[in-house]
């Protein structure tokens, strides 16, 4: 892919990963960051509480206006990426580490499906979907997901794969 600058496309917060296995419990908030070299679920973040909550917010509103999830937000840019991509918690794919992404509108809202290669060389099978709300107590849950238009987010990814791009 040479030199080029590394660009996020799009920025998805509010995101709920669960994993794809007979009987699986228990999921992870966090977000989803496809740039124009790799594909990160970022769930340890230095983004402030306060910007997280203000982004949702916004977020909310854009995605009942147009399900479109190629946006990106203020206030996280490039060099934030930077630093939460560092962080050994969160999970950052290469394109070619991805093995298969699609999606799904189910009745309850969108979904998008990604298998991909983890660093100790097994296969992780993942669901995401935006939330739109959350219960708290006793612990944190979702209770309402959005419905949003996953196609571009998949066909960007498969349009990166293989040394295309």
């Amino acid at each position: 892919m040479g030199f080029e600058e590394e660009r996020i496309q799009a920025h998805v917060v509010s995101v709920w990963r669960e994993p794809r296995r007979f009987l699986s419990i228990g999921g992870k908030e966090g977000m989803l960051v496809l740039t124009n070299r790799r594909l990160a679920f970022i769930y340890k973040t230095d983004a402030k509480i306060r910007w997280w909550q203000a982004i949702v917010a916004r977020q909310t509103v854009m995605f009942i206006r147009s399900r479109n999830v190629m946006n990106t937000h203020d206030g996280y840019d490039e060099e934030s990426f930077g630093e939460d991509a560092k962080n050994e918690k969160n999970v950052v794919l290469s394109f070619d580490d991805i093995l298969d992404v699609g999606y799904e509108d189910a009745v309850w809202g969108s979904v998008l499906f990604l298998e991909y290669r983890d660093p100790g060389g097994g296969v992780q099978k993942h669901q995401y979907s935006v939330v739109q709300d959350w219960v708290k107590y006793p612990v944190k849950d979702p209770t309402k997901f959005m419905r949003v238009d996953w196609e571009p987010f998949v066909k960007y990814i498969r349009g990166r794969q293989g040394g295309a791009g």
